[in-house]
């Protein structure tokens, strides 16, 4: 079974497909986001295309507390949609789980020139699952001023 080549792909759908958002930035220049599965900065270009690369890296929420999920595809299952990704769960601390990042997509040659993209949305998903701290305000200890009216 033959596959299509990831730039023919790209040219297919890079002028329209149903994840693309168009949006007016300064003036009247376009910005185009992407809404892709696999695109780490949502950004509409060839390099973080989920569509049209055979090897993608996804990162989210794992889904319980401070759990990171890192999704790659297998370029071997290319034809199999139900065993296309593989999936691990990391439960660590910030520093092991950006170890295990870049030994995943960097170290591995996998996508090297992904790895900054990959640690940069691991450090968002991180920030976002952290919940702010609950308990007693602190006091304001300044000197308030009053003032009379004459």
């Amino acid at each position: 079974m033959t596959t299509i080549p990831d730039p023919l792909v790209w040219e297919i759908v890079k002028k329209n497909n149903s994840f693309l958002v168009k949006q007016f930035g300064n003036g009247t220049a376009k910005v185009q986001f992407s809404r892709e599965k696999n695109n780490l900065y949502n950004v509409h270009s060839y390099k973080y295309s989920g569509l049209a690369n055979r090897k993608t890296v996804s990162i989210h929420p794992g889904g319980t507390d401070l759990s990171v999920a890192l999704t790659t595809t297998k370029t071997r299952k290319q034809n199999k949609p139900a065993s296309v990704q593989h999936k691990s769960v990391m439960k660590k601390e910030f520093q092991k789980m950006a170890k295990a990042v870049i030994n995943q997509v960097s170290d591995n040659h996998y996508r090297p020139d992904l790895k900054n993209a990959a640690l940069a949305r691991l450090s968002a998903v991180h920030r976002s699952l952290k919940v702010a701290k609950s308990g007693p305000k602190k006091k304001n200890r300044q000197r308030t001023k009053i003032s009379f009216g004459k």
